[in-house]
């Protein structure tokens, strides 16, 4: 069923229009029904129609105007405008509002199902486009490549959830799945100016001599991925100005994907001289047991290609054999540092725990000195400490009284009490800013209920005055608004108007015009439409009832 919202000031003409339709079987249902522009602007955005019919003449705010209103609000809503035949000329300059359908009075109930299903079809059709599994699949096989590339750059530039690899690797159908893995980073190497390469004696007029370094790229690209192909081990990709290739074996012996990747390094580097007349350098990274480790195995391999300044070009290099990494320092770089933080701010206790079993998941105390490791648990007590100062989180209250970092690390039997201590403070840490985050929103509240309060009788008073006196922003504000009082701010602002005009009418002999004017109401009108509908009685009337008389 398609929601639908009539909008019209006359109420029998309302309830003849909803009585000679069977809405349900041309596909709609009238979810709610407006004497004016205003009254439907609310049900508008709190029902969410997919079509709303309006008449024109309206008080308050007319259906043009309400139209212009919508197209800037909902703008895939349909609008359907009754007008009648001196209306017309007046409708047709409302074109530029992109009305989707008129229906001109005097009009049968048969003219406006013909309408409705007109606009049902429309709707439907709209809806199958976007649907249409056809060519979303295109769309996404096309993406694909673009995707699976974005992909793999991500796992070399930061530490990826091993969840969120096995999906994305099974999703862009890439093998990554093993027990011992390795990045290496090719390089283009940069032709000299006197016109001659690394080659020794080789004059070379080929490729090299366009000066294109993508071109360049692409070209060796395409020999790395022919030649992986055709041993049927590595997966090369562009990753910024270099190719990253990386190796997945399926066995524990460390010799064998070394032994592998270097081959195929070299079997790229030959064929890359002789077919393009161009020259590469390799560095080989470390071989790490987790996909989700590729980038400490980046981070060496690009570490090794430096080496060519040592070493010179055209070669492969191996990081193990330039440096020893056995000592080598745990990775908590920016990005791993930014996930926990995210993580404490706004994640989930299950989300907080996944990210430091993700932390930790690399560590091997076979290869990590215990200098590197006390290292690696100060910087992530640092970032805790950080996000427990800008959340005004005291530092007794999350660690305790007397607060030491080198002792708590002394407490520490093993990697495992240390990794569950740092679950549980961040837990406190994390309950802390859920509570003050709520404190926050019922002080904010609060503020803006005082404000309203203290300017309701201001007719322009608005969302946006509110925002600028809080320095917030408006959707920030009216999310919190609606979540904390579960009404609107103009449903808000209302009731505070009419409660004040019943003190008024109670208290005073002022005229109703008078009160409307003293509440904030431009129209007089609108005060006495809005004060019957909320009371069921007109300002008149409950006056006297309120004096006895």
């Amino acid at each position: 069923m398609y929601k639908l919202i009539l909008v019209e000031d006359e109420e029998d003409v309302r309830e003849g229009i909803i009585a000679q339709i069977d809405w349900a079987k041309y596909g709609f249902e009238v979810v709610d029904q407006a004497e004016n522009g205003r009254e439907a602007a609310e049900s508008i955005d709190r029902l969410m129609p997919d079509v709303v019919v309006t008449d024109i003449q309206m008080p308050f705010m007319n259906g043009l105007q309400l139209a212009e209103w919508i197209r800037s609000r909902h703008p895939n809503t349909k609008i359907i405008i009754l007008t009648g035949y001196d209306e017309f000329e007046y409708a047709q300059r409302a074109i530029k509002l992109q009305i989707d359908e008129y229906v001109l009075k005097p009009f049968s109930a048969q003219e406006l199902i013909d309408i409705l299903i007109k606009v049902r079809e429309q709707i439907e059709a709209e809806i199958s486009e976007k649907e249409n599994v056809y060519v979303l699949s295109e769309h996404y096989r096309k993406s694909l490549p673009v995707l699976r590339e974005q992909f793999l750059s991500s796992l070399v530039s930061r530490r990826l959830p091993s969840a969120e690899i096995a999906e994305k690797s099974a999703e862009y159908g890439l093998k990554l799945s093993g027990a011992l893995f390795q990045a290496s980073v090719i390089s283009v190497d940069y032709i000299r100016g006197d016109g001659q390469s690394n080659i020794s004696g080789t004059r070379q007029v080929s490729l090299r001599d366009t000066g294109d370094r993508n071109l360049q790229l692409f070209a060796v690209l395409n020999i790395a991925e022919e030649i992986c192909m055709k041993h049927d081990f590595g997966k090369v990709f562009i990753h910024r100005d270099d190719i990253v290739m990386l190796s997945v074996s399926g066995t524990l012996e460390e010799a064998e994907i070394t032994g592998k990747t270097f081959a195929i390094l070299e079997e790229i580097r030959q064929s890359v001289q002789r077919f393009l007349k161009l020259t590469i350098t390799a560095g080989a990274g470390t071989v790490c047991q987790s996909a989700a480790l590729l980038f400490n195995s980046f981070t060496d391999a690009s570490q090794a290609l430096d080496y060519r300044l040592v070493l010179g070009n055209n070669r492969v290099i191996w990081i193990e054999d330039v440096e020893s990494r056995s000592n080598r320092m745990l990775a908590y770089d920016e990005l791993t540092e930014q996930a926990l933080i995210r993580t404490l701010k706004l994640g989930t206790v299950q989300e907080l725990t996944e990210t430091i079993d993700e932390l930790f998941s690399g560590l091997d105390v076979d290869q990590v000195s215990t200098q590197d490791y006390q290292i690696f648990l100060l910087e992530i007590m640092t970032s805790i400490l950080r996000v427990a100062k800008e959340a005004g989180s005291e530092t007794t209250e999350l660690f305790g009284p007397g607060f030491s970092s080198l002792m708590v690390m002394n407490r520490f039997n093993n990697m495992g009490e240390a990794k569950q201590w740092i679950i549980s403070v961040c837990t406190r840490l994390m309950d802390n800013i859920a509570t003050e985050r709520q404190s926050s929103y019922k002080l904010l509240i609060e503020q803006a209920k005082g404000y309203i309060r203290a300017h309701y009788e201001e007719s322009d008073i608005s969302v946006g005055k509110v925002c600028q006196h809080l320095h917030i922003s408006t959707g920030y504000f009216s999310s919190i608004f609606k979540k904390e009082t579960k009404m609107t701010f103009v449903s808000y602002l209302l009731q505070i108007r009419l409660e004040a005009a019943k003190d008024l009418l109670r208290s005073t002999e002022l005229k109703a015009f008078e009160i409307a004017e003293k509440i904030g109401f431009a129209d007089p009108n609108y005060f006495s439409f809005c004060f019957r509908k909320k009371y069921g009685q007109s300002p008149k009337e409950y006056k006297n009832s309120s004096r006895g008389g």
